[in-house]
């Protein structure tokens, strides 16, 4: 049966094969990830991730959820990350699973069961999807094109969404006889209400550009020429903030949506709050706002 993903045994392998550095930003590099499926590259503390299969509209197989799983891993525990991007290849973003190419895989290979489909199907979610919405920084998915079915999940898994003017989003589920996965639903929930979130999985209709800007679904639309530009703005804006404030962040936001309890919630923003007091970013950030110039964030 195809292997998992390697998430737990990474460091000095990624670091072996890939051009990563440390001690501070780096030129933009290339880095190995051992298949041609998905890209990557590091730029002045963003790693920018590209789902690298144009020719099937960047569906997802076994080897490019491999290799898309570890570096997210690296890049949750590298502090010389400090954004990740998401993009697809060519024109589109992700159509979801690659039916065919796993079946192919399968061939030959032992029966697996529905336990084990399951459980590589759990730990497959919670390596992408899963990780790119609990990762303590900032995650961005810029789409040239369609993001459909797991791709939905995997765009919206992401803190920020920047979409072409052509690219469009669509569940698809229902079209195949699927309930959905990858997160769509919980995330999809989250950003526009559940009776929205069903009409789009029900009727599996496909959400425009501007629609998606309309619903709160994308943060911005740009013009295909303009998307690598505007997604550069963003992340490099983002690598060069309060790195550790934007993971607290992001673990009050999580707590806010699936917390019932008020006091819950404000007490971990308390905890992190005080926490962030104690930070070389936030003293400098002081110092900066008495001297009246803005501050220059080391993510520490």
């Amino acid at each position: 049966s195809p292997k998992l993903p390697l998430v737990a045994t990474l460091g000095a392998d990624i670091l072996a094969q890939s051009n990563y550095k440390t001690g501070g930003f780096m030129t933009a590099e290339e880095i190995s990830t051992g298949t041609d499926q998905l890209l990557a590259s590091m730029d002045e503390g963003v790693l920018t991730i590209t789902l690298n299969r144009p020719e099937a509209r960047n569906a997802l197989t076994f080897e490019l959820l491999d290799a898309f799983a570890e570096q997210l891993a690296y890049a949750e525990s590298s502090s010389d990350v400090r954004c990740v991007v998401v993009t697809g290849g060519g024109k589109g973003f992700c159509a979801g699973g690659d039916v065919k190419a796993m079946a192919a895989r399968n061939e030959g290979a032992r029966t697996v069961t529905v336990d084990e489909a399951i459980n590589r199907q759990r730990i497959y979610q919670r390596a992408t999807s899963g990780r790119l919405y609990k990762m303590p920084k900032p995650t961005i998915a810029s789409l040239p094109g369609a993001a459909a079915g797991a791709g939905l999940g995997i765009a919206l898994a992401c803190d920020l969404r920047i979409m072409s003017s052509k690219a469009i989003l669509t569940s698809a589920f229902a079209r195949i006889g699927f309930p959905g996965d990858y997160g769509g639903t919980l995330f999809l929930s989250q950003l526009v209400g559940t009776a929205k979130a069903r009409e789009l999985y029900f009727l599996s209709e496909r959400v425009s550009a501007d629609e998606a800007l309309r619903l709160g679904l994308t943060n911005w639309v740009v013009e295909p020429e303009d998307l690598a530009a505007k997604t550069d703005e963003i992340a490099k804006r983002l690598a060069k903030g309060p790195t550790v404030a934007f993971g607290y962040m992001k673990e009050n936001f999580a707590r806010a949506l699936t917390s019932g309890d008020v006091h819950d919630c404000l007490d971990l923003e308390v905890s992190h709050h005080i926490h962030c007091a104690g930070t070389e970013d936030h003293k400098n950030a002081a110092k900066a706002f008495i001297e009246k110039r803005e501050p220059e964030f080391k993510g520490r």
